[in-house]
């Protein structure tokens, strides 16, 4: 039996005539290919991202045991809620995603929430990556990591991903696509320089509980906290959902863009945070490390630096920046094109703004600068990075598990949700049910650190949300273009 290809052409215009039915015309350039719809979710999940700008936060909690038990433990319950969500992504293939998924199968008001806790969470986590990159990429410019440097740096890094956005897709895709490259040839560069040239400690040392927190916790409880390190890291898979209406054939390549994100993720990360761990000759001394202004600077360039020495440390760190730099022009893509469909439903005040697409760059431009703004505010608001990096994690996952219940508890009967070509089978109710439960689990453990400050954000959006949507939103939003019933 031969497989027959599709002509290209003809592919693009069965997907325009998918989106159609939907109730929507093809705005948004369709040239993204299975490899970059990946490429787009593996570089926001970027291990030299999350995992080396909390990496801080790992450290003090559990040790060099968060390492080793923290990421794997994460990353196998992050792959149950990556894999419910491929399965709803391979049904409803649009730029609105979760929020999409929640009004077909729950209804409008679903939906709403649904869309605002993601868009919380993408501004808040563009606000984290980019902010992340300026810590990495000041003291590489010789400037003092002072609060006006940052800044100047955070600020000039945003304005580069809004540009580049704005003017051209194509080029974004290309830039994306490297970005895999980058985070590849990265971690083997910095793997391969601390295995083969520093001195290393012994692999006991990988498994070793030690804490550093100065709460007074006990270990199991410091350990649970640290966790928000990896969890931090799997964010933003849901990109490859958010360009489904830019992506050939996106009932099958968005699925597996979502999935092997967080595989690939997965296994390269945790070789990283081994030859990291490995090479810290003490864990107080890379924890309190300063540079020669006297200001903190982030535990990895400590370990990097002390291992490798200043100049091959600097190399290193260059890389990781880099790296950070990919991660937050990815963001930016994956947040306009949400806040874009959100808008193209009349679901955000000034909709009418947030959803004009660029006639000359097939780019959503409004939303692109929203985006960009908005995380730069929300980071001079926010007081602390493990704040702003809880937030986006507790908001985003909110968005990815609501479309997932709502599912789950129609499985089985008369509305049970239509299975496009990629889905779970028979195992699918199961994978569900742990994917709620590991959600809930951690929006707990990152609520009540740092005087519940995430959790009181969150539980004020909450508020705030419901207030203005039994107000005015509850009369007015009329859900997407295809009613929850019709579809």
């Amino acid at each position: 039996m031969t497989e027959t290809r599709t002509d290209p052409d003809v592919q693009r215009r069965q997907d325009e005539r998918e989106l159609g039915a939907l109730g929507y015309a093809q705005e948004l350039f369709r040239t993204i290919g299975g490899f970059s719809n990946f490429a787009l979710s593996f570089s926001i999940i970027s291990i030299l991202t999350g995992a080396v700008t909390l990496y801080q936060h790992g450290l003090v909690m559990g040790g060099p045991a968060e390492m080793a038990f923290g990421w794997p433990l994460v990353a196998i319950f992050t792959m149950t809620v990556a894999l419910s969500m491929a399965e709803l992504a391979s049904s409803v293939p649009t730029s609105g995603a979760m929020y999409h998924w929640a009004c077909r199968l729950g209804g409008n008001s679903w939906g709403w929430f649904t869309a605002w806790f993601n868009i919380a969470g993408q501004l808040a986590a563009i606000a984290g990556i980019d902010y992340g990159a300026a810590l990495f990429v000041t003291p590489l410019l010789g400037l003092p990591t002072t609060t006006a440097s940052l800044l100047a740096v955070y600020a000039s890094i945003l304005v580069s991903h809004a540009v580049i956005n704005h003017f051209g897709i194509r080029l974004v895709t290309w830039l994306n696509d490297f970005s895999v490259t980058v985070h590849v040839v990265g971690v083997l560069v910095i793997v391969g320089a601390l295995m083969l040239f520093a001195p290393k400690q012994p692999l006991s040392f990988f498994f070793l509980p030690a804490t550093s927190n100065t709460q007074g916790w006990p270990y199991w409880w410091a350990f649970v906290v640290g966790l928000l390190q990896a969890q931090w890291t799997f964010t933003g898979y849901d990109a490859s959902a958010s360009v489904s209406e830019e992506t050939v054939d996106p009932r099958r390549r968005v699925p597996w863009g979502i999935v092997l994100a967080v595989a690939v993720s997965a296994v390269v990360g945790y070789v990283l945070l081994m030859a990291l761990t490995l090479a810290i000759r003490d864990i107080p001394a890379v924890l309190t490390a300063r540079d020669a202004s006297g200001h903190e600077i982030p535990t990895v360039i400590a370990v990097l630096s002390q291992a490798l020495g200043e100049r091959a440390g600097a190399l290193a760190t260059a890389l990781a920046a880099m790296a950070m730099w990919f991660c937050g022009l990815s963001a930016v893509t994956w947040s306009s094109r949400t806040i874009y469909a959100f808008a193209r439903d009349a679901g955000m005040p000034g909709s009418t703004l947030w959803k004009r697409v660029s006639s000359r760059h097939s780019t959503p431009g409004p939303a692109i600068w929203l985006s960009v703004v908005v995380a730069f505010a929300a980071t001079i608001s926010s007081g602390t990075y493990a704040v702003v990096t809880s937030v986006s994690v507790i908001g985003l996952y909110f968005s990815y598990i609501i479309p997932v219940y709502l599912a789950w508890r129609l499985r089985g009967g008369p509305q049970e949700a239509a299975r496009g070509p990629w889905h779970l089978g028979r195992f699918g109710s199961a994978i569900n049910l742990i994917a709620m439960l590991w959600v809930v689990f951690i929006a707990v453990i990152l609520s009540i650190p740092d005087g519940m400050r995430a959790g009181k954000t969150i539980a004020g959006l909450t508020v705030l949300l419901g207030v203005w949507y039994v107000i005015v939103e509850r009369r007015r939003f009329r859900g997407p273009a295809w009613s929850a019933q019709s579809v």
